[in-house]
């Protein structure tokens, strides 16, 4: 069995989930480094606004899922893999997913599992969940 190099717990959220829930953020296994599901939560807060729309909440997820990666050592680039969860299920949530997809993975798609779901576990207002897996030189 490969040891986990280096586990990743952000400052914020990162930090009071791994207390919480005794979770990581990321973990970096040689080149692969595999994030955990990363919601629209506001950074430093982890709260989910209201008045937040659909489509600001699949960015902020991104931003969230960008900030892992970039603590891990990784970038939009090295993604070879997403799995993404969404609350509610519609074209118009795809349309978001795939407008991210275009804007930070110019140059190639991602493999991607896509999963409708009746709920997610941060709570009431979590509408999506994001995890990538990527592979760095």
């Amino acid at each position: 069995m490969t040891k986990a190099s280096e586990i990743l717990a952000l400052p914020g959220y990162g930090a009071h989930q791994a207390k919480q829930y005794h979770y990581a953020q990321a973990v970096r296994i040689g080149n692969r480094i595999e994030t955990s599901g990363q919601g629209g939560w506001t950074p430093g807060t982890y709260e989910y606004p209201p008045e937040r729309s659909l489509r600001d909440e699949y960015s902020q997820a991104f931003e969230n899922v960008t900030w892992v990666l970039k603590e891990a050592g990784a970038g939009w680039d090295d993604v070879v893999h997403i799995n993404s969860y969404h609350v509610g299920m519609n074209d118009e949530i795809l349309g978001y997913m795939v407008e991210q997809f275009k804007a930070r993975m110019p140059r190639r798609p991602p493999i991607w599992t896509c999963t409708g779901v009746t709920g997610l576990g941060a709570g009431p207002f979590m509408r999506v969940e994001i995890r990538a897996t990527a592979m760095v030189e």
